[in-house]
């Protein structure tokens, strides 16, 4: 499935034409906590990193973040290959340490 591919059938599920932007902000922002607390519960607290709960909060944030794209008319492609040139850009060698 391609980025534009799972934008449309997300969209599918999102619901209200008011606050949509707002509701999707605040959503990713949500759900972006739930991704971090899975990992700082892993690094600080010795719980077990489940990789099926881990999938499942990172396709929560990949839905909001698809549905602010939608809103604002961007193809999700588009975003997804703005970044990929913004890396090309900044590390054209690939990510290296600096001494």
């Amino acid at each position: 499935m391609d980025f534009n591919e799972y934008q449309n059938a997300a969209k599918r599920t999102l619901y209200g034409n008011e606050q949509v932007l707002t509701n999707c902000a605040l959503g990713l922002a949500g759900e972006s906590g739930q991704v971090v607390d899975l990992v700082k519960n892993y690094v600080f607290r010795g719980q077990k990193l489940s990789r099926q709960e881990l999938v499942h909060e990172m396709g929560d944030v990949l839905w909001y973040l698809s549905q602010v794209a939608e809103w604002a008319d961007i193809p999700f492609e588009e975003v997804a290959k703005a970044n990929i040139a913004e890396l090309n850009r900044r590390y054209p060698a690939g990510f290296k340490k600096q001494n």
